[in-house]
C-alpha cells in the first residue's frame, strides 16, 4: 500500500504502517497546493513587521531582529543548535513515525514551508533513511525541539543517519539514496522543529500495541480461570450490565467467549465449597475494562492530534502569521501518563493471578510452583519473581511525568509538558506488560495441562495449542528464559490472537 499524505485524514494505522512496515508515502496535489499557498504568505513577510522565527530570534531571543540577509542562516543555525540531544538513539520506528508526522503537519499548509521541505521528509521515509535521534532532549514544548532538529539535520546533509543497516554520515546516506541536501529558507528551520511529532508517533504506536495487549490479557486470564478451577459466573452478561462501563462489558464478553463450553469450568459447578473467587480473578473485567476505557481516551487524544496543525507561528489563510501554543504537549502527556497507570494495573492483577496458580495453598490441587518433582524441581517459581520485578518497575513508571515541568529559555518557556518522557515510559510499561502476560500464559497453560484429562474450552484450548507449538508442556526443570521469550514473541507477533479468533470469532 501507499499512504497518500494529504495532511488531514492520517490514522493511527497509517502511522504504524509507515513506522513499522516501511510503507511508502506520497504527498497529494492538494497538500502541495496548501504548502504553496502558505509559503507565498511567508514570502510577503520579508520586509514587513517583525514575525517570530522569521525575522526574529527564538525563545528568549525573540526580541532580537534579524536582517533579511541573515534570515536563511538563522534557520540553519536553529537546526544545528537545537540538535543537542544526548544518550542512546531512539528506536527506528519512532524516528520514522516522527518524520512522517512532521510531513503531515507541513502538508496542512499552516507552517509556511515550501513543498520541497515536506517532499524531503517524505523522501527520507521512502528511502529508508532514518536520522539518528538521541533519546534525551525533548521537554514536549516547544514540542520535540531537539529530536526534530536531529531529524532536520539529516535533510541538510549533516549529522548521522541509519541507512542500509548501518549508521553513516547523513550526507553519505543521501548520496547513496540519490537525494540532495536541502537549503533552508525563511521560517523552514522553525517549521521542521516546532511540533509534537515524536510524542504523537510514540503515543500512536503505544495505543496500537495496547489494544492487542488488553485482548491478550483476557485470553491469559481465561486460561487462569480454568487452571485455578475458578468460575465464569461472575462474568455473566446480566451481572455486567448492572455496571455499564463499555470496557468492562467488552472484557467480560471476551471472557465468556473464551470460556464457553469449558469442561474445566463445568467440572466443579457442584460440590465446590467456594462461593466466590479472589478479586484477581473475579474482578478481571473491571480492571481490564477500566484499562480499555483509558485506552479509548488515549486513542481519542491521538486522533485529535493527528487532525491538528502543530507549529508556531501559524500561517493562516487570511495572511496572518500568529504566535500560539499549539506545540505544547500537555494533551498527549496526560493521555500517556493515564494509560501507563492503567497498564501498570493490568500487569499487577496478572501477577496476582500468576502467584495464585503457583501457590499450592491456593491453587486447588496443583503441585507447588507447578513443578514436576517439587523440591528437586522449582517449576515456574522464578517466573513469578521476574513478573514481580517488572510490576515494581511499572509502579515507578506509572508516576506521571506531566506534572514535572521545569522552566527553560530564560523563563520564556516557563511551563513545559514533559510529554516526551511520558510516552517514553509508557512504551516501557507496554513492553513490561507484554512480558508479564507471557509469563501468565506459560503458567496458566501448564496449570491447565496439569488438570488433564479434563479439557479446556475450545477458545482457551486454541490459546494453549498455540503456546505448545513454541513452548513445551509440563516436565522436569529446564532453561526457562527462552520459553518465556518464545511466549512473549507469540504475543508480540499477534499469533496467539489469530489462532484464538479462528475458534471463537473476533474478540473485542
Amino acid at each position: 500500500m501507499t499512504i497518500r499524505l494529504d495532511g488531514p485524514g492520517v490514522t493511527i494505522a497509517d502511522v504504524v504502517a509507515v513506522a513499522r512496515h516501511d510503507e511508502q508515502v506520497v504527498l497529494t496535489d492538494s497538500a502541495i497546493e496548501r504548502l504553496t499557498a502558505a509559503r507565498s504568505i511567508v514570502e510577503t513577510l520579508a520586509e514587513g513587521e517583525p514575525t517570530y522565527g522569521v525575522s526574529t530570534g527564538f525563545g528568549a531571543l525573540a526580541t532580537v531582529t534579524i536582517p533579511p540577509a541573515r534570515r536563511a542562516a538563522l534557520q540553519v543555525a536553529l537546526v544545528r543548535s537545537h540538535a543537542a540531544g544526548m544518550g542512546p538513539a531512539v528506536e527506528r520506528e519512532v524516528v520514522r513515525a516522527m518524520v512522517f508526522l512532521r510531513a503531515r503537519t507541513l502538508a496542512l499548509g499552516h507552517s509556511g514551508a515550501r513543498p520541497l521541505v515536506a517532499e524531503g521528509l517524505v523522501a527520507l521515509v521512502n528511502a529508508g533513511i532514518t536520522p539518528v535521534v538521541p533519546e534525551h532532549g525533548s521537554l514536549g514544548a516547544s514540542g520535540d525541539l531537539a529530536p526534530l532538529a536531529h531529524a532536520a539535520l539529516t535533510l541538510l546533509g549533516e549529522g548521522e543517519a541509519e541507512y542500509g543497516g548501518a549508521v553513516v554520515e547523513a550526507a553519505e546516506a543521501l548520496t547513496a539514496a540519490g537525494l540532495t541536501p536541502i537549503t533552508l529558507a525563511d521560517k523552514e528551520g522553525l517549521a521542521l522543529t516546532n511540533g509534537t511529532d515524536g510524542i504523537l508517533g510514540m503515543l500512536c504506536l503505544a495505543c496500537h500495541d495496547t489494544a492487542a495487549l488488553l485482548t491478550q490479557a483476557d485470553v491469559t486470564a481465561a486460561l487462569t480461570v480454568e487452571g485455578a478451577l475458578a468460575t465464569d459466573r461472575a462474568f455473566a452478561a446480566d451481572l455486567q450490565a448492572l455496571r455499564p462501563h463499555l470496557g468492562q462489558a467488552a472484557s467480560a464478553a471476551n471472557l465468556r467467549s473464551l470460556l464457553a463450553g469449558s469442561p474445566l469450568v463445568a467440572s466443579h459447578r457442584t460440590g465446590d465449597v467456594r462461593v466466590q473467587d479472589a478479586y484477581s480473578i473475579r474482578c478481571t473485567p473491571q480492571v481490564h475494562g477500566a484499562a480499555r476505557d483509558t485506552l479509548a481516551f488515549a486513542i481519542t487524544t491521538a486522533e485529535t492530534e493527528l487532525a491538528s496543525a502543530i507549529d508556531n507561528p501559524m500561517v493562516l489563510p487570511d495572511g496572518r502569521v500568529e504566535s500560539c501554543g499549539n506545540f505544547h504537549g500537555a494533551p498527549l502527556g496526560f493521555a500517556a501518563d493515564f494509560l501507563a497507570i492503567a497498564l501498570a494495573e493490568v500487569g499487577a492483577i496478572a501477577e496476582r493471578r500468576i502467584d495464585r496458580l503457583l501457590d499450592r495453598m491456593r491453587s486447588h490441587g496443583l503441585p507447588p510452583f507447578l513443578a514436576d518433582d517439587p523440591g528437586v524441581d522449582s517449576g515456574l517459581m522464578i517466573g513469578q519473581y521476574t513478573v514481580a520485578a517488572m510490576c515494581a518497575e511499572n509502579r515507578r513508571l506509572a508516576s506521571p511525568a506531566s506534572v514535572d515541568s521545569l522552566p527553560t529559555s530564560g523563563m520564556q518557556e516557563d511551563h513545559v509538558s514533559m510529554a516526551w518522557g511520558a510516552v517514553r515510559k509508557l512504551r516501557s510499561v507496554v513492553d513490561n506488560v507484554r512480558r508479564i502476560l507471557a509469563v501468565e500464559l506459560t503458567v496458566a497453560g501448564r496449570a491447565v495441562d496439569l488438570r488433564h484429562p479434563v479439557e479446556p474450552a475450545p477458545g482457551t484450548g486454541a490459546a494453549l495449542a498455540a503456546l505448545r507449538r513454541v513452548v513445551a508442556g509440563p516436565g522436569p526443570d529446564r532453561f526457562l528464559s527462552p520459553e518465556l521469550a518464545a511466549a512473549e514473541e507469540l504475543l508480540a507477533s499477534g499469533g496467539l490472537l489469530a489462532e484464538v479468533a479462528a475458534v471463537t470469532g473476533p474478540l473485542a
